[in-house]
């Protein structure tokens, strides 16, 4: 059997003390004009709980049937939260929701009225309070699948309808989600949590090292290459032994000439015959160089709980263990904790931009929000960004028209980061060129100093976690 009745659009209006009487007769007038809108059946609000700085008006709108609703949402509802926002500005927070009635024929079994989730009372084939569907049965591996990866390839998903407005559309992401537009894309944190993962995977993630089980081995050099290798080892050693013939020369030259003492040449030439051996930057052993070179002096203007903690012996400690590990644990760990600095970075930022935009009544969680999506936005340029080089590279490696375009293209990316924040901050504040512009300035000065020092505390937390 049908509905008989149409869906319900809610509106939950937050508004500050101070506006309330104007906000009140605005909401009388757009009762009144809703009452004669087609597509909608009734129209009627009441005050819900108030307090000192906030008050809380719902609006119910009743429609015909789903296709009104549908144009309803595109059309008159949408213009009419822009009148809100153009009125009342930031003194005005929409959260709106289509409620739907449950047809008979999608109610559960009476032997199973509550939900085995929470235990809410049941009324449709998925609970109401969280979501989960109504009928209590094993699901197919091929289902199974789908549920783990149906967002990443589904088309019509949340992750992709979320991807694109978030690369070519600044602080669109921020701007609905705090408008209350949010079911139509991924939560924020959840998109940033995604991307960064498939940021790290892809930058640092190499098959052939790190599968290298399931590779075929290098095949070993012909006879041709190894008798070449060895030809071209003996060139260079004949050209050392040249050079230091040479060298051997000039000083007994000058040694005639009165310049240098005749011990210096004797010297030299001794030394001819020994094997000279250079430490190699690559050494894992002396990543730190030699420990018992450590020397801690005693300053009375080092604090005392300072010295307590990195005494002496304990930073040569801490300089053996680093040394052990090698200069590629050491790199891995720095980047273990990028992550970190970066979520740490989160919060400062907020911070900023609350001091920045004192009088936008905005929380602390809206401001937090902006740098989640921007951050977000980042991860998914440096992804496209390497992934485009990686193409560009199995395309032409010896070709140097395609390497100098993929560079053009990879340094053109590069600058759409800053001026993707200035615009938006633009879209999200609303304010214009000649306010934004000193803001966006101090912004980028204090999000790149700040980008610095969470960069060395990753350093030294790598260093101190040996």
């Amino acid at each position: 059997m049908p509905n008989t009745t149409g869906p319900l659009y809610e509106s939950l209006y937050v508004i500050t003390a101070d506006i309330r009487e104007d906000f009140e007769n605005w909401l009388h007038e757009f009762q009144a004009r809703s009452a004669e809108e087609p597509g909608i059946e009734d129209a009627r609000g009441y005050e819900a709980n108030q307090d000192d700085d906030f008050l809380r008006y719902v609006f119910r709108f009743r429609a015909t049937d789903d296709n009104a609703m549908d144009a309803l949402l595109d059309g008159y509802f949408s213009d009419s939260d822009g009148e809100v926002a153009e009125l009342f500005g930031d003194n005005v927070s929409i959260e709106s929701r289509v409620l739907r009635e449950d047809d008979s024929r999608d109610l559960p079994a009476s032997d199973n009225p509550n939900c085995l989730n929470c235990g809410n009372r049941l009324r449709g084939q998925y609970c109401g309070n969280c979501g989960q569907r109504s009928r209590n049965r094993l699901i197919s591996i091929w289902q199974l699948m789908q549920e783990a990866f149906g967002d990443l390839f589904e088309l019509d998903s949340r992750l992709w309808r979320t991807l694109l407005p978030l690369l070519i559309r600044p602080g669109q992401l921020t701007r609905d989600y705090l408008e209350g537009r949010r079911a139509r894309y991924m939560p924020p944190f959840r998109t940033y949590l995604v991307l960064s993962v498939i940021f790290f995977v892809v930058a640092f993630f190499n098959p052939k090292d790190d599968l290298s089980l399931f590779f075929e081995p290098e095949s070993p050099p012909t006879a041709e290459e190894a008798a070449l290798s060895e030809e071209e080892t003996k060139q260079a050693e004949q050209k050392k032994e040249e050079q230091l013939d040479a060298a051997l020369e000039k000083l007994k030259a000058l040694e005639a000439e009165g310049k240098i003492a005749d011990e210096v040449v004797a010297e030299f030439e001794d030394s001819k015959g020994l094997e000279i051996t250079f430490n190699d930057d690559d050494d894992e052993s002396s990543l730190f160089g030699d420990c018992e070179d450590i020397n801690v002096s005693d300053d009375d203007d080092v604090p005392e709980w300072l010295t307590r903690r990195f005494s002496e012996e304990r930073l040569k400690q801490i300089c053996e263990r680093n040394n052990a590990r090698g200069n590629d644990n050491f790199v891995d760990a720095i980047l273990d904790n990028i992550p970190v600095a970066l979520i740490v970075l989160l919060p400062i930022m907020a911070l900023v931009l609350k001091a920045l935009y004192p009088l936008s009544r905005r929380y602390f969680v809206e401001h937090l929000l902006f740098f989640v999506h921007f951050h977000a936005f980042f991860f998914l340029i440096l992804i496209l960004q390497i992934l485009f080089a990686r193409f560009t590279g199995l395309l032409g490696p010896e070709d140097g028209a395609i390497d100098s375009i993929s560079t053009l293209i990879i340094v053109a990316t590069s600058f759409y980061v800053p001026v993707y924040l200035y615009k938006a901050m633009r879209h999200v504040y609303g304010q214009g060129h000649l306010v934004t512009i000193p803001k966006y300035l101090i912004l980028s000065v204090t999000y790149l100093t700040g980008a610095t020092f969470t960069m060395v505390g990753a350093l030294l937390l790598a260093v101190l976690s040996a």
